[in-house]
């Protein structure tokens, strides 16, 4: 068996191995776990050192980074290029993380001190995913190893080589070895991973998977689970210039080519004449949107998807929301003169239709007509996922009213639903996630609280009835 990732803009090969058998998987972790008290012993100034060296070269090296992200994921390099400086943004933020929530707390007392400590649950696993194949695996690599955690990491089949390069740039830092391993491969793969004896799961992916996960888990309690998943994201937008409104629509919905968990994929607007403007405009801008090639020499907004399979299973799905009755704006699909991997933004109206509560990893945007504010809500609520959503209103009555009743980790106000903070938490409820977030948070999964009495002297104690 041979693993390979391509340029889905063009078909050539960025990377090609062996995918990691099960045995190695095994074998990684039981490095892991040898190295694991070393790690765990080594002073977090140097853990600090190591990782703010990981961001210089990251800094150093950012430009040709980018490329190898653009080339792999298809991406515009003005996005990888931010996916890149995010990465570098996240050692310093979880270097605040780990002191703010994770660090060393001390309390006087009559006998002493109370002292609260944190330490590392052992060897933890990180599975990637390949919509942002640096960034998101980053975000809990680095705290996981500020706490003092030996990691075993395996990106998405479908961007290997960025894996292989994070891992290179940490040895390079001075990480020790061991402290950080690269397994390739594909389920296969994960599955001996998630076997193995591993004290924690970090995972970014599909709420599918992470179903499985916490079916594989259910008699392993030992083993902290942490699952950044998908959603199923609403985007009110109730009233407002409909042309800067389709900005902030089309910014939710198809950035990345649609291919953030994140990501707006419903559009619910008043039924009226205010509502049809703003579909109209949205319809008009998302028809125009500039799609290329990483490299090419053009201003664009999107990219391909990963790959063509995903593009064909993107397909089947918009004509699968036709066949159910949604009726079609935009019909996406094949961009004219591109390769098999690009698809079109799709826009459809699902207004009175029942269709599925699930998530297109795609350029797709459903978009439903209400009567008022409250059917509104009551229809944005109306998912089994809880990650983003988001409001666009000229009006802050609205917005408290939104913010206070919306089921979601990520609440947005007249801005893109896919705006978010590496210095605040990143997560949701339900189907999105196990009320483990991370970003900020995730100093709390990567690390578990001790709590002290502490005395410097030995004094009997007084025994009641003697």
């Amino acid at each position: 068996m041979f693993l390979r990732s391509t340029d889905p803009s063009s078909g050539e090969t960025i990377w090609e191995g062996r995918p990691t058998s099960p045995a190695e998987c095994l074998a990684a972790v039981e490095r892991a776990r040898i190295a694991f008290p070393g790690w765990a012993r080594t002073p977090l100034t140097e853990r600090i050192g190591i990782a703010r060296r990981f961001a210089e070269i990251l800094r150093d090296e950012a430009e040709e980074l980018a490329t190898l992200i653009a080339r792999e994921t298809g991406k515009l390099l003005w996005d990888s290029r931010g996916e890149v400086a995010a990465m570098i943004g996240k050692v310093e933020i979880s270097i605040a993380a780990q002191a703010q929530r994770a660090g060393l707390d001390e309390a006087a007392m009559p006998f002493g001190r109370s002292v609260l400590r944190h330490r590392p649950h052992g060897v933890m696993a990180v599975l990637g995913p390949y919509n942002f194949p640096g960034h998101l695996p980053n975000g809990h690599i680095v705290p996981a190893l500020l706490a003092g955690n030996c990691v075993v990491f395996k990106p998405s089949e479908e961007t290997p080589a960025i894996g292989e390069r994070m891992a290179g740039i940490w040895s390079r830092a001075g990480l020790p070895a061991d402290v950080l391993q690269v397994v390739q491969g594909g389920r296969e793969t994960g599955a001996a991973l998630i076997a193995a004896d591993i004290d924690g799961l970090l995972f970014t992916g599909s709420a599918e998977t992470g179903r499985h996960f916490r079916r594989a888990f259910l008699d392993r309690p030992s083993v902290i689970l942490a699952l950044e998943l998908g959603g199923n994201n609403p985007l009110i937008a109730w009233d407002g210039d409909p042309e800067a409104m389709a900005t902030l629509v089309v910014h939710s919905a198809f950035i990345t080519t649609g291919q953030r968990c994140s990501c707006a994929r419903r559009l619910i607007v008043p039924d009226d004449r205010r509502g049809a403007a703003i579909v109209d405009a949205v319809q008009a801008l998302a028809a125009r949107l500039p799609v290329a090639a990483w490299n090419d020499d053009i201003d664009a907004f999107m990219g391909p998807l990963v790959s063509a399979r995903a593009a064909a299973s993107a397909g089947a799905a918009f004509d699968g929301l036709v066949v159910q009755g949604a009726r079609s704006l935009l019909p996406g699909g094949p961009v004219a003169g591109r390769g098999p991997a690009f698809v079109a933004p799709a826009l459809l109206d699902a207004t009175g239709i029942d269709l599925p509560d699930r998530e297109i990893f795609a350029p797709a945007l459903q978009i439903t007509r209400v009567a008022d504010f409250s059917a509104a809500i009551a229809r944005a609520n109306a998912t089994a996922f809880g990650l983003s959503a988001g409001l666009i209103s000229a009006d802050p009555a609205l917005w408290e009213r939104f913010s206070t009743e919306i089921r979601a980790g990520v609440v947005n106000w007249n801005r893109p639903t896919t705006g978010a903070a590496s210095n605040r938490p990143f997560g949701g409820l339900g189907e999105s996630g196990n009320h483990r977030p991370s970003a900020f948070y995730a100093a709390d999964y990567c690390a578990y609280p001790m709590a002290s009495f502490e005395a410097p002297v030995i004094e009997a104690q007084p025994v009641p009835g003697l």
